[in-house]
């Protein structure tokens, strides 16, 4: 599908049944955005919500009288690993002009990462320690993003380094070989990890996406991805850029993870 297999990415043009659920998606989006309980999520000097768990769907990704979460993304996924997961409650990822003010805590070397690089990373690593260590706690199946509003390509953009889930998935598998799969989720990737993002971002594509609501966007779970800083002059709807994501676990933990396929 659109090359998927060696870009790593898709974006499935829009559609009614997707549109439909995302003006309930965004009115619950924007209840978020306001709940004082939700206030921590605000960060990098309120230039970011992070949104983790903030959207109020079930497992079928029904919002509050909406219907559930369905479209060719969906069937798309489905077909690629012969089944469609129970969903979590969406990141609900929200961007307004100025992104990005350092984040509280950030060193000055992790803020120049976050405008220099995107802050680009691989979803499902979780670092732990100090210094940080990097180890595959949350293996995800895939990552589907749906925008929520209209937003100019240089609203803080999702940006993707195109073909880098082949080079990941082969320093990972490497990684892994010979160790016992239940020794994974504790096995210290840092290294590897660092090496092969060094590695990508001189041989990748730098890729930006923006999509309109109706749309949604398929990332493999590999691919090395970030968000671009709000350009100038960049406008969006209501002043902010909203994609929900939903990123569930793949069953058979890290080795079904880095194992290769959609």
């Amino acid at each position: 599908m659109n090359g998927f297999d060696d870009k790593g990415w898709c974006v499935f043009p829009p559609e009614p049944a997707v549109l439909d659920w995302v003006r309930y998606a965004a009115a619950d989006a924007a209840r978020a955005l306001a709940d004082p309980a939700q206030a921590p999520q605000y960060q990098c000097g309120g230039t970011w919500f992070v949104g983790l768990d903030a959207l109020g769907n079930d497992a079928q990704g029904r919002v509050r009288g909406s219907g559930p979460l369905t479209g060719r993304a969906v069937d798309f996924l489905t077909s690629g690993t012969g089944f469609w997961p129970a969903l979590h409650r969406a990141q609900v990822s929200v961007t307004f002009p100025g992104y990005p003010l350092p984040r509280e805590g950030e060193t000055e070397a992790g803020f120049r990462y976050r405008k220099n690089r995107d802050a680009a990373h691989v979803d499902g690593l979780i670092g732990r320690g100090t210094p940080r260590r990097r180890f595959v706690e949350e293996p995800h199946a895939f990552v589907l993003g749906i925008p929520l509003n209209h937003a100019d390509a240089g609203a803080a953009p999702l940006v993707v380094w195109e073909g880098s889930h082949h080079m990941m998935q082969t320093a990972f598998a490497g990684a892994f070989s010979g160790q016992a799969p239940e020794k994974l989720a504790a096995l210290d990737v840092t290294e590897v990890y660092q090496d092969t993002r060094r590695r990508a971002f001189d041989s990748c594509r730098r890729t930006v996406i923006t999509a309109p609501p109706g749309s949604a966007i398929v990332l493999h779970r590999l691919l090395l991805h970030g968000v671009a800083p709000w350009a100038e002059g960049a406008q969006a709807e209501d002043d902010r850029r909203m994609i929900a994501y939903f990123r569930p676990e793949i069953s058979g933990g890290p080795a079904a993870w880095v194992a290769p396929g959609a």
